[in-house]
């Protein structure tokens, strides 16, 4: 059994190591005291303070966290309800519907960047805040909704005909019942949301206007003039970040009510 098992061991290992070892290089370089060279110089914090002082990034720091907590929220309201709906409910085209939230799920990121930019050239709505806020809330929504449907599903609907037996009505359900048992599932869609806007890069490269720059575009123009060691900076904040809020989004979710 050991020895079937050992390539299987092996071979997730190389996958992990494949996946990992270029972030863990970059982290080690954001310490490294040389601008350009490879080659380890010494340890140091000189380009964590040259990332703290540079105030266009920091400006684009709070436009990226900005938009992100207000895309999840939205995205984690509405995506809340929509799981609902097509839990409790029955209409025609639910079927359809559900199958639409994959779609968008599997769709390229390219195909729906450049849909987008084309509706709100149609539109005449200006490219900024509000182009990206409604971009990033379309592309959060079908991940809020899987999340919270796959919680639903765990229910036992005896509970809802209970309650309704005992005079309760749909929003009475929501707001006592079902919120409660479902509020790990939509913290942990809020957290996923909230990362998803954040890490963003190829969607809001097609409707982000000049007035609102957003930090991933930022590290992806001064990426193509050179990676310096406060790019690797930078980039190891963002992933301790992401890591952090994948985490805590897992546990979340995987908590028993």
């Amino acid at each position: 059994m050991k020895l079937n098992s050992f390539p299987s061991s092996l071979y997730l290992s190389l996958v992990y190591i494949f996946f990992y070892l270029p972030i863990l290089v970059l982290i080690i370089y954001s310490f490294n005291n040389t601008q350009y060279s490879l080659i380890w110089h010494g340890f140091t914090w000189h380009w964590y303070h040259e990332l703290f002082s540079d105030g266009a990034l920091w400006n684009s720091t709070w436009h990226s966290f900005f938009l992100g907590i207000t895309a999840a929220t939205l995205a984690t309201l509405i995506g809340s309800l929509a799981a609902v709906c097509l839990y409790r409910y029955r209409f025609f085209g639910k079927q359809f519907l559900n199958g639409l939230v994959f779609i968008l799920i599997l769709s390229p990121e390219i195909v729906s960047g450049a849909s987008l930019l084309i509706l709100f050239t149609l539109l005449q709505l200006r490219l900024g805040f509000l182009s990206l806020l409604l971009s990033h809330i379309s592309f959060c929504i079908p991940f809020v909704i899987v999340t919270a449907y796959s919680r639903l599903v765990s229910f036992d609907k005896n509970i809802f005909e209970a309650a309704r037996d005992l005079g309760a009505n749909d929003w009475t359900i929501f707001f006592r019942i079902i919120f409660p048992l479902l509020w790990p599932a939509l913290f942990a869609g809020w957290l996923l949301s909230f990362t998803l806007s954040l890490d963003d890069v190829i969607i809001s490269y097609f409707v982000a206007g000049p007035e609102f720059q957003l930090l991933p575009l930022q590290i992806y123009f001064m990426v193509r003039a050179g990676v310096k060691p406060e790019i690797n900076a930078l980039c190891t904040v963002l992933f301790s970040l992401t890591f952090v809020l994948i985490v805590i989004s897992q546990l979340i979710l995987r908590k028993k009510t």
